[in-house]
Parts: structure tokens; sequence; C-alpha cells
């Protein structure tokens, strides 16, 4: 037994090894994470995860997380932050009720509030423990990327650029593949489960293609989805949706602007006024 241990020790010493080459620049910092089980492993993990970027090992008797990052491209306190959005408490922040309320009951760890003697509440969002500042809401919105990228890509259409259009695409398919779904609202789990098989499978046809008509088919699709989900998501600005009646055969096609000015995504410079507001999201 004693020599089976010491084996077990030693392939988990070699995996962390090699999980830390996979990082540049790696540091390397030993937190505290409140969890209960495997699946609180699972989570925590998966949350404050970034391919190359980032890498979480939570242990589930130790409750301590092993965090080795790229300190050029995140640092603790952002993958904290992500792992408190996943709903587990940490030693900079607590994590929202609502998030924390939607973990499985084998999930829900004992919550000593009072040992955090120092942190701050307001309106259930979330709190860095040592009274630093307190994180608004609009700041914390794990989709914010998502839709961030969808409008990069949306701008690359507009230029008619199939190079930089298949970049943007790639970038949102890497951040729908980041997003974990257990840190949305109840609204946008509802929604992300019934449009992201869509959301992937456009976008990524439009990564590996540079042929700006073929990108172009698929956006009209893609832009109804992200649509939906903004519909139910908080906005830091208010949001258009816009629609051309010329294109996608003269069928008429949508997407989404932070401008009400129409920059149209199917034509650019061919007809770039084309279209109209249709709708608008407030933040």
């Amino acid at each position: 037994m004693k020599t089976f241990k010491i084996l077990l020790s030693i392939s988990f010493l070699f995996g962390s090894i090699s999980l830390i080459a996979q990082i540049k620049n790696s540091t390397t910092e030993i937190v505290k994470v409140y969890g209960n089980c495997g699946m609180c492993k699972s989570n925590i993990e998966k949350a404050g995860n970034i391919k190359n970027t980032a890498q979480v090992e939570w242990n589930e008797e130790t409750k301590m997380a092993t965090l080795n990052y790229n300190a050029d491209k995140t640092t603790k306190h952002e993958i904290l932050k992500r792992i408190a959005l996943a709903g587990y408490d940490n030693e900079e922040f607590l994590a929202p009720s609502s998030n924390y309320d939607q973990l499985p009951k084998c999930c829900q760890y004992d919550r000593d509030l009072n040992s955090f003697a120092t942190s701050v509440s307001v309106n259930n969002d979330i709190s860095i423990v040592k009274s630093i500042s307190i994180i608004e809401t609009q700041d914390v919105n794990p989709l914010k990327i998502v839709f961030n990228n969808y409008f990069n890509l949306k701008d690359a259409l507009i230029a008619s650029n199939g190079n930089l259009s298949s970049i943007k695409a790639n970038d949102l398919f890497i951040s729908l593949k980041e997003i974990n779904v257990i840190t949305l609202s109840n609204e946008e789990q509802t929604v992300w489960k019934d449009i992201i098989g869509a959301l992937v499978a456009d976008v990524e046809i439009m990564a590996k293609t540079k042929i700006i008509d073929q990108q172009r088919e698929r956006f009209d699709n893609l832009s109804d989805n992200i649509f939906q989900l903004m519909k139910v998501s908080r906005q830091d600005v208010t949001i258009y949706y816009q629609f051309c009646p010329m294109a996608n055969g003269g069928k008429g096609a949508n997407w989404l602007s932070k401008e009400s000015a129409i920059k149209n995504p199917y034509y650019g410079a061919q007809m770039l006024a084309c279209g109209s507001n249709i709708e608008t999201i407030n933040n």
C-alpha cells in the first residue's frame, strides 16, 4: 500500500509538471476554494481553466486549489472571479447567492459567511472578500465576451474581409466553448441549451472558410440565435436589431449592432446603408 501511494504521488507530480509546461510564463499560487465533492471539483476546475493560459487543480479533502497561469494573459483575481460565478466562495470572492442556489444539492457546501468578516454584499452581487471593491453586475456577465466577439465578426463582414471574418469567427467559436453554463442565469441557461448547437455549427463553418459569401450565408441564422440570448441577458448599452430586406435572396436577414446607424454586414460597401432598425434591447 505504501508503494502504491508513492507511485500515485509521483504520477500526480509528473502530471502537474506536464500541465504547467503547457502554460508559458507560469505562475503558481495555492488558494482556498469552498466545495464538497467530485462534482464540485469538476465545476471549479472547468470554471477556472483556460486552454494554454490557466489550469486549476482543486483538492476535495483540503479545499485548496492550485492555480497555474500565464501572468501576461490573466490573473489570480480573474480566475477566482470565474470560480465564484460558478457558485464557489473563495479567498477573494463570495459567490452570488443566486449562483450558489443553482448548484446541485450535493455541491451546496456549508457557507460560513461569518468567516468573511471583512466581506461586503450588495443585492446578491458578487463581492470581493477583503473589501477591495464591489464588482458591478455588468462587469461579471460571463456572456459579455461572446457578444463582443459577435460584434467583432459583424464588423469584419461589413468590411467584406473574408480572412478577418474567419479569424473573428474562430474567436467567437472559442468563447462559446469556454462558457460554463452554471455561471448563467436561469433564463440564459434555458435559451443557451436551445441554441448552443446551432451557434457552434454556424460559427465553426464561418471560421473554416475565407469566402465572404459563404460566411454571410451563416451569419443570418447566427444573428437570430444571438438575438435570443441577448434578450435574456444584461447589456451595457442599447442594442439595435436590424434588418435588410435585400439579403438572403430577397427573403431578408437580420443582425445586431451597438449603433442605430445602419452598416450592412451582408453587402458591405455595395449597399452599406441598406436596412432599418426593427427592435431594441435596452440595458
